[in-house]
């Protein structure tokens, strides 16, 4: 089989309005997955990237994870010990912090990559598209998003360098972003111990169960 590998431009200028704007709810996410068809629990079920659910408890992907604070097989040892499988990867090196993820779908994805403000990359796309009236009058991404499109946003570190990112896709399928370290010779270790990280994450996680403070509508 012949592998083909394409690099993904990484956008910096969005001018979307109200983009995900609506928080999504775990209430709201479960009755979205009883519901659906094969195609919505290929998005986000099990171990996917944009799963919800990726990191133990749930955590809506359209708010931004700190996620190369945690290491890959900590984050993800409650997942692989039930049993399920998962395709994402993060790591660091001397260099560059990594990401390494299947994407959903068979092929001919539409993913999209943006860093925001230099503090967040957003990786998104669409499962599903929009029909009728919707399509012409909101973007997908400003409703409802789950509906149609799945996203992951996540922290950058205080070192990376977001003017820096490179993105690419192998084969439609394997996502890879890798962005670059600034003064990689003299990186800052991190001064947080692990029980401060698991603190940080659960104030997160409890933050997302009541009520946005970002001014996000809930749905």
């Amino acid at each position: 089989m012949t592998t083909t590998r394409k690099q993904l431009e990484v956008l910096t200028d969005d001018q979307t309005p109200h983009k995900w704007c609506v928080l999504l709810r775990e209430d709201v996410f479960k009755k979205f997955m009883s519901q659906g068809s094969p195609a919505v629990h290929k998005v986000f079920g099990g171990g996917s990237l944009f799963s919800p659910f990726l990191f133990g408890k749930f955590f809506d992907p359209s708010d931004a994870f700190p996620l190369w604070e945690f290491d890959a097989d900590i984050l993800l040892a409650g997942l692989r010990s039930s049993g399920q499988s998962s395709t994402v990867d993060w790591f660091q090196t001397d260099q560059d912090y990594v990401l390494k993820a299947d994407l959903p779908g068979d092929g001919k994805n539409n993913v999209q990559v943006y860093a925001e403000n230099g503090k967040v990359v957003e990786i998104s796309g669409q499962w599903k598209q929009q029909g009728g009236e919707s399509k012409s009058t909101k973007d997908w991404r400003s409703g409802n998003w789950w509906e149609h499109g799945y996203v992951r946003k996540l922290e950058l570190p205080q070192d990376a360098d977001w003017r820096r990112i490179e993105a690419s896709v192998t084969n439609d399928l394997l996502l890879e972003i890798k962005i670059h370290k600034i003064n990689p010779l003299d990186c800052d270790i991190s001064h947080l111990t692990m029980k401060d990280k698991e603190a940080s994450l659960q104030r997160r996680m409890s933050k997302q169960r009541g009520c946005s403070s970002d001014g996000r509508a809930l749905a």
